[in-house]
């Protein structure tokens, strides 16, 4: 039996160009796997073509490169997993832990966004109508420890109720898709903003349902604008300036509690990496949800 690789990823979605917290994300994800001596992935979350720009994929993969942030691998594109994704769907329809819903968003938005499972004796088809995934237990309780957060509990029953795998318009959903592609590439650590936090605990249900291997976690403060706003491409937070890689990469370090030295910032981006690498402590990252971005990010 070979040994198991240590593999983390960056799995961004192709809405727009890296702005500095999304870049703090790959940055803090490649140190870790760096300083653990891993592969570190990257994998193009493209299965939401609504919200997609044509050509972001390209532009964020050339951010990446020109800040030294080298992937493992190949690139590995959603758009080409629905098949897997609508394969472990039907595997959980098998077990009966999956059915059709038609209820709106404006129901659900209705009940705090807490689904009542109103529609799990319906038995209504696919046509039109979207796939939920069953609790199989009256209060099903999710515990985790999360490398920086620490001890986190969620009551899916209480906080979420039966949630979506597959929309109405027959997208898939992230929680479906994620799970699957940490198993297919055999991701045994997940770093990444704490937005995601709460989302963690249905990616773990489902990885149980599924006989998955579950990944450690480990989430990061979320940047935020001076109006408390999470910097992202929706708030139309600033894309990275080009040519000025080695400050972006000290400005990142510096919010994630590295401590660069100043002559740093005059440097190369392969010096800076280097140094990072050496003196990665994922420890130092502050426990907090949230902090604000840097001035002029």
């Amino acid at each position: 039996m070979s040994p198991e690789i240590i593999t983390g990823r960056f799995a961004p979605s192709p809405t727009g160009p890296l702005h500095f917290g999304s870049l703090s994300c790959a940055l803090a994800s490649y140190l870790e796997m760096k300083k653990l001596g891993g592969h570190w992935l990257v994998r193009m979350e493209d299965i939401d073509p609504p919200r997609e720009i044509k050509g972001a994929s390209s532009q964020i993969l050339n951010q990446l490169e020109a800040h030294g942030l080298c992937w493992d691998g190949k690139v590995l594109f959603q758009s080409t997993r629905l098949d897997a994704y609508q394969d472990s769907l039907n595997i959980l329809k098998e077990k009966n832990l999956a059915y059709h819903c038609e209820c709106s968003r404006q129901r659900v938005n209705a009940l705090r966004g807490i689904y009542d499972n109103h529609c799990r004796r319906s038995n209504l088809s696919s046509t039109d109508n979207a796939t939920r995934l069953r609790l199989n237990q009256p209060n099903h309780l999710i515990e985790f420890v999360d490398q920086i957060v620490g001890q986190y509990t969620q009551s899916l029953t209480h906080d979420v109720g039966d949630f979506v795998i597959r929309r109405r318009d027959n997208l898939f959903s992230y929680q479906l898709a994620v799970t699957i592609d940490d198993q297919y590439q055999k991701v045994t650590h997940v770093m990444r903003g704490s937005d995601l936090l709460d989302s963690t605990p249905r990616q773990i249900y489902l990885q149980r349902c599924l006989g998955f291997t579950q990944p450690q976690y480990a989430h990061l403060p979320v940047a935020i604008s001076p109006l408390g706003q999470k910097l992202s491409k929706q708030n139309l937070a600033s894309a990275l300036v080009p040519g000025e890689e080695t400050l972006n990469i000290w400005a990142a370090l510096n919010w994630l509690n590295q401590s660069p030295p100043n002559d740093l910032k005059i440097g190369s981006v392969s010096e800076i990496l280097t140094w990072a690498i050496s003196h990665w402590d994922s420890t130092s990252v502050k426990r907090s949800l949230t902090m604000p971005a840097p001035e002029g990010f």
